[in-house]
């Protein structure tokens, strides 16, 4: 889903999972199917946590990486399920918010709910109204801020 401070919870017509800070991510490159994308994004973000544990040890970890165009954060749970957004290059990172998605919203209206599915297989998303809500409200906030 793409956010920007002038979209509202009525607004899904995105393609992408993006939050901008005033500025509209560039959509310069070729427009690529949602799942090209997801297929992409999980390749790189695979990649480089390789990388960094390879190069850096087992401690280190990937957090984000930026691009001419944008910047994608990363935060991985200790039950490795994986939150991924793409921001503007100027946002500052977002872990700590990546976090708050995890804990505060995922935990509460997926992990806790008994009729959610334990698994989504197939790259499948988590299909909750509460925490497409929360995430909607959630996300204005930090827009806002």
């Amino acid at each position: 889903k793409r956010w920007t401070p002038s979209s509202t919870s009525n607004n899904k017509a995105a393609t992408s999972n993006a939050l901008s800070n005033g500025n509209i991510l560039p959509a310069a490159r070729k427009a690529l199917s949602k799942e090209d994308d997801a297929k992409l994004i999980f390749g790189t973000v695979f990649s480089l946590k390789r990388m960094v544990r390879q190069l850096g040890g087992e401690d280190d970890s990937f957090l984000s990486y930026r691009t001419g165009e944008y910047k994608l954060h990363y935060y991985e749970t200790p039950t490795n399920i994986k939150f991924v957004m793409l921001t503007d290059t100027k946002t500052n990172n977002l872990r700590i918010v990546l976090h708050q998605i995890w804990a505060n919203l995922y935990v509460e209206f997926v992990v806790k709910n008994p009729l959610s599915p334990a698994e989504h297989p197939g790259g499948v998303g988590v299909s909750n109204e509460l925490f497409e809500l929360g995430l909607e409200s959630f996300i204005s906030q930090v827009l806002t801020a």
